[in-house]
């Protein structure tokens, strides 16, 4: 039986954040940084060694003669009695660090596709509990352009070449693992959610507010769910800042006739975030290289996607694996989020009685 969270669980777990009060005054965390002042710094990147790289190739040899499929696997499957250690620092550093890390050096020139799954699957296996990234329960994404393969309409943005502008995951860490790049752009952007909150306090502190209001969400009726919910971007307790921010699906919400137009705050607010993200001081941008490994927080980093031109040799077109992953907790943390479960809701309706069994689901959980 595998063990991952199902959509449904993995959405209530990382949307159900405590809140406490509006945070009035700027936030001097390592989780607001600015990408001017950490780009040139070895904080937020590393590079597996030799030892390390072998250490991972025994562990996919290892589970393969467990012959179990990929979801399956449990972390004694995929031994890294060494690296397990240094995944721990990983994860506090994203958890309650700078909220980023990239680790750079993962041979997938030479491993075949499956192994590089496998591998990928298993490193969020120690790093929290991996969930569903849809309705069909796919565990992990693979990113790169359909267009010239499907009817790509309706299709999210990943699936294309076109630009993603910022917006968080629903679920607490999302990962990326290069397998190819672009012929051009298809650069990765990142900024710090928790560095915006403190510009606009600047700025516009009056719209503040906004951020704690259950804002409209575009849900494209993914999965025959409403086509809308009602989410506030902002969180906070203990010091904690958690955002969820996406810039398309708040705006886009507007098309369906029975949601109000926007005031004029809620329209700057929009503006102003996308702005400040958008600086070159703040944000960050990496050009991935086969083999990197991008881990960041959903909860203080927002991420965007410049658009590309990719390469005409189908094996060269870009490729990326995507991983969603959810965290541990410490107890007290966990029990304010319980707290927050029961005032969670979408569209104003009362989730149901399993809810503390989707939020804390015993070692196994289905899809």
């Amino acid at each position: 039986m595998p063990t991952y969270k199902s959509l449904v669980a993995q959405t209530i777990h990382y949307l159900s954040r405590p809140h406490e009060k509006i945070l009035t005054n700027s936030l001097e965390i390592p989780a607001a940084w600015k990408g001017e002042d950490i780009k040139d710094t070895d904080i937020w990147h590393t590079t597996f060694s030799e030892t390390e790289i072998k250490e991972i190739e025994f562990a996919l040899e290892h589970s393969k003669k467990t012959e179990k499929k990929d979801r399956e696997l449990l972390k004694e499957d995929f031994p890294l009695p060494t690296l397990a250690k240094k995944i721990e620092t990983w994860r506090e550093k994203i958890a309650n660090g700078i909220g980023l890390q990239v680790i750079k050096g993962i041979p997938v020139e030479k491993w075949s596709l499956e192994d590089s799954e496998r591998f990928f699957w298993c490193l969020g296996l120690y790093l929290g509990i991996p969930g569903a990234q849809n309705e069909e329960g796919d565990l992990l994404g693979h990113v790169r352009d359909m267009s010239s393969t499907s009817d790509t309409s309706k299709a999210r943005l990943y699936k294309t070449a076109s630009k993603i502008t910022y917006h968080c995951d629903a679920a607490d860490v999302v990962g990326l693992l290069c397998i190819n790049k672009a012929k051009e752009g298809g650069l990765s952007r990142i900024a710090s959610s928790v560095t915006v909150y403190n510009e606009i306090l600047k700025i516009r502190p009056d719209l503040i507010p906004l951020l704690y209001k259950s804002t409209y969400l575009d849900t494209h009726g993914e999965g025959g769910k409403a086509n809308y919910v009602k989410v506030p971007p902002c969180r906070y307790v203990d010091g904690k800042l958690q955002t969820f921010y996406h810039s398309d699906y708040f705006r886009s919400v507007r098309k369906y006739s029975n949601v109000p137009d926007f005031s004029k705050e809620e329209n700057e607010l929009l503006d102003l975030y996308d702005e400040i993200a958008s600086r070159p001081e703040i944000y960050l941008e990496m050009d991935l290289q086969p083999g990197d490994i991008q881990l960041i927080s959903n909860h203080t980093v927002i991420h965007a996607r410049t658009d590309y031109a990719d390469h005409e040799e189908v094996e060269k077109k870009r490729h990326l694996l995507r991983l969603w992953v959810s965290l541990d907790e410490n107890k007290s943390f966990k029990m304010k989020r319980l707290k927050a479960v029961s005032k969670f809701s979408l569209m104003g309706s009362v989730l149901s009685s399993r809810v503390k069994y989707r939020l804390n689901p015993p070692k196994v959980q289905e899809v």
